[in-house]
């Protein structure tokens, strides 16, 4: 079985469809590999007991003459942000460690019922609060290109597991970057939808006017697929568009033909320098645009002179909201107690909240709480807001020039496990790219570009378009995608040297 591990979720969905290959086939292709290599990856916290069954059932329906979803019978990972009912929902925290949600999060719902199979719950940066998934309270996830470097994060697992052919489809959730971010280090495809496009009901918060569910593939069509199953109106989200999505299944694939890019006009943007990022991450993004300029796209240089002042300005933003989403942990209603012998019940707070939360959730929220107290208010998170307004105007302006924004998805390839761990503001820094997006709820993709020549790692491309034009951001990035695998021959992934020649662990 191991053929069917590498697999796209659109050529399996096909064999499934056909009846070539069974759901139960492909599950146990997919928890075999996750036995063989998750102990060196660490991709996974939970893995399902159920998802044989749920497999089984995909199977008896189809054989029954159902008619089933475009994907049903496919395998799925889960970010352990989401909750769910069959499995626990930690955050990566010791906080809600075994914590059993009494029902879905909308989007795991929805997965369920297109016949996604839920393979288990992926790790993460704890409360989703890193850039490297070494922030989980349950130990750092490893890059499956090289297991001493980092996946990225917060959503690490989603993104190593993908890449560790230990599931075809992944879902991510991002606040600053954490789905197109680990798709940069690891060459898989990442895609933040519009804010509001994808339900967050059921998505444990971090930032609520930031944080975004999204797929996380190893093509661009896999993530139109998955974002077709999870898009649309939420009547439990306040927050959630009520228009009618285009398929975005249907955008990849004409964005695969080729006729996209013809006319295209990019925005590159002048204030974005290249002394911040790692020279082989440069070649690689000209490389891709050159390859775009091939193919009859227009490049243009913008002026987005905010942009820089976006990690400061999230960086106030986010810990003040997260100050206030986690005050809900508070050893009363749910989640770890660490009692306190004739203590009163603040001591009984702050003990378990002392226990519970890792240092830089401790850090973001003592960040947070300062940020939103009397007399500072105005001076930081005020401030801060003022910021991100002025950065929403960046992109108003730069759309009426360009169809979408290029950057880098990052500025390094996976850094190694450790390196920057003692030092947060260059873990901060690690997300100018992705950042901007989130702060003005616009989409983002990030999809392979190459490997960075120092180092042989993988480099990721990110496109961002207009708020609600998420489908532009399929075409475009499955355009240059097809462009880019006849130039390589081969999926990128295929030259993860960590995953041996027939996939399995170095």
């Amino acid at each position: 079985m191991t053929d069917l591990i590498r697999l796209t979720a659109a050529e399996l969905a096909s064999r499934l469809a056909s009846g070539e290959v069974s759901s139960v086939e492909a599950t146990q292709a997919h928890l075999d590999r996750i036995a063989a290599v998750d102990g060196d990856v660490h991709a996974f916290l939970h893995v399902s007991d159920h998802a044989l069954e749920v497999a089984a059932d995909i199977d008896r329906r189809r054989a029954a003459g159902e008619q089933l979803g475009p994907v049903a019978g496919v395998p799925l990972a889960i970010k352990d942000v989401l909750v769910t009912t069959d499995m626990p929902s930690t955050s990566g925290s010791r906080i809600l460690e075994g914590f059993l949600s009494p029902y879905d999060a909308t989007v795991v719902a929805r997965s369920r019922a297109a016949g996604l199979v839920p393979l288990g719950k992926t790790n993460m940066d704890e409360f989703a609060m890193g850039s490297s998934t070494e922030h989980s309270a349950y130990g750092a996830t490893h890059n499956p290109w090289d297991l001493d470097r980092i996946p990225g994060g917060s959503g690490g697992g989603s993104a190593a597991a993908v890449a560790a052919f230990e599931a075809p489809l992944a879902l991510g959730s991002d606040t600053g970057g954490s789905i197109r971010q680990p798709a940069h280090v690891t060459g898989t495809v990442g895609v933040k939808p519009t804010y509001g496009g994808v339900s967050r009901y059921g998505a444990i918060a971090l930032a609520s006017s930031l944080d975004q569910v999204g797929p996380v593939t190893r093509t661009v069509l896999d993530a139109g697929l998955l974002h077709d199953v999870i898009g649309g109106h939420d009547p439990h989200d306040s927050t959630s568009l009520t228009e009618a999505w285009p398929s975005f299944a249907a955008a990849a694939r004409e964005g695969a033909t080729g006729q996209v890019l013809k006319g295209l006009k990019v925005g590159v943007i002048s204030e974005l320098p290249d002394s911040g990022f790692q020279a082989g991450v440069s070649e690689s993004f000209r490389a891709a645009l050159a390859a775009m300029e091939a193919q009859g796209a227009e490049i243009v240089e913008i002026s987005a002179p905010h942009f820089e002042y976006g990690v400061a300005a999230y960086y106030l933003i986010l810990p003040a909201e997260a100050s206030s989403n986690l005050a809900k942990f508070d050893s009363v209603r749910f989640g770890l107690r660490v009692d306190v012998p004739g203590g009163t019940v603040e001591d009984v707070m702050a003990k378990t909240r002392d226990v519970g939360f890792g240092e830089e959730v401790k850090r973001r929220i003592i960040l947070g709480t300062y940020a939103l107290s009397a007399g500072y208010y105005d001076a930081y998170y005020g401030s801060a807001q003022k910021v991100r307004t002025l950065i929403q105007r960046d992109f108003d302006e730069a759309f009426a020039k360009v169809d979408v924004i290029a950057t880098p998805s990052a500025p390094t390839t996976a850094f190694k496990l450790g390196e920057k761990i003692d030092d947060p503001l260059q873990m901060y820094l690690n997300d100018v790219t992705t950042i901007p997006a989130n702060l003005a709820g616009v989409p983002g993709i990030s999809i392979p570009s190459g490997l960075a020549a120092e180092d042989g790692l993988p480099v990721g491309i990110q496109f961002l378009a207009p708020a609600r034009e998420d489908a532009r951001l399929y075409r475009v990035g499955a355009a240059l995608e097809a462009v880019l695998l006849d130039q390589w021959g081969a999926p990128l992934l295929d030259r993860a040297p960590a995953l041996g020649a027939n996939g399995g662990a170095r």
